[in-house]
């Protein structure tokens, strides 16, 4: 993160530097872009420390939720800084039609850019390549299923960086060729709007967390799995798998136990089913509850057995 602050933050300056020696509108956007990216980064490191607090009495199922907290004011500040500053910019140099300067300097900047952009986009790409590998996913379904609201952003980010010095050096070139400067300015607002449709998407996936969401069907199917080879636990009749953070996930269900015995020691050996589903890293709060004889019975895959409807307990 770090890395990727200083280097932002550089490109931002030498931008900025270009859009002034140049007059180019196209530029004036990759800079806002730029600064919008670099203080995103702080965002993002907030998001990853505070989240993985771990929980408390007064925060039982820990700050994870803090994640999707920061990253939507990164996507935000994208929106803003970034989006709105670069079409009201774009919409302003086509009104008065001025012409640029220096472009040799503007293709300098965005062509190092790009090669910086382009090193920190394979970093997430490979990232985002290996976990939806595990999760059985295409690289794009997974940015935008993850629970991790900094790889979306980063991916998201990166890939718009570069869309985005390809659309400046476009309307720079244009306006080169043609002196009509309405191709540079059109450029920027391009750039403006390809910025305010990806903080949308990012603003979306991150309240659709914030307000709660189920966790992929398969992470489901793993916890009932999970529990079933528990040796305490017969068989499981709900379950309700919620995610509270990056890779975090709340567990709440109905379990009935092996054997008949009287209701504290039935009471002691839930208490450990809960233990021992926390011990994954993944689950941060547990509640399980014990089943009613008449409710039926979870499959291992997550759906009702057929026939079940009763269930008479194991002695």
């Amino acid at each position: 993160m770090a890395i990727a602050f200083l280097a932002n933050l550089v490109i931002a300056a030498a931008k900025s530097v270009a859009a002034m020696l140049t007059g180019s509108a196209s530029m004036v956007a990759e800079a806002a872009h730029s600064w919008a990216d670099t203080g995103n980064e702080v965002f993002l490191v907030l998001a990853n420390r505070r989240s993985r607090r771990p929980p408390e009495p007064d925060h039982p199922q820990g700050f994870g939720r803090e994640a999707y907290v920061w990253a939507l004011f990164a996507a935000m500040g994208l929106f803003v800084a970034g989006g709105a500053v670069s079409i009201t910019h774009g919409v302003q140099e086509l009104l008065a039609g001025e012409s640029g300067g220096e472009y040799l300097v503007g293709y300098i900047v965005l062509a190092v850019s790009f090669v910086l952009e382009g090193v920190s986009f394979l970093q997430s790409a490979r990232q985002a390549r290996r976990e939806a590998a595990s999760m059985d996913r295409d690289v794009i379904e997974h940015v935008l299923l993850t629970t991790d609201p900094t790889l979306r952003a980063v991916f998201a980010e990166d890939s718009a960086a570069l869309a985005g010095v390809l659309l400046a050096a476009l309307g720079l070139g244009l306006h080169q060729a043609t002196g009509i400067a309405a191709f540079d300015a059109l450029g920027s607002i391009l750039v403006g709007v390809l910025l305010g449709a990806v903080a949308l998407v990012l603003i979306g996936r991150n309240r659709r967390f914030l307000v709660g969401q189920e966790a992929d069907p398969r992470v489901r199917t793993a916890t009932i799995r999970a529990l079933l080879a528990l040796p305490d636990v017969d068989r499981v009749t709900r379950l309700r798998v919620e995610v509270v953070g990056p890779r975090m996930v709340t567990v709440v269900g109905d379990v009935d136990l092996v054997g008949d015995e009287i209701e504290p020691d039935v009471a002691i050996r839930l208490r450990g089913v809960e233990a021992a589903l926390t011990a994954s890293p993944a689950v941060v709060h547990a509640v399980l509850s014990l089943s009613a004889p008449d409710e039926i019975s979870l499959g291992p895959d997550g759906d009702p057995l057929p026939g079940d409807r009763a269930h008479e307990p194991v002695s």
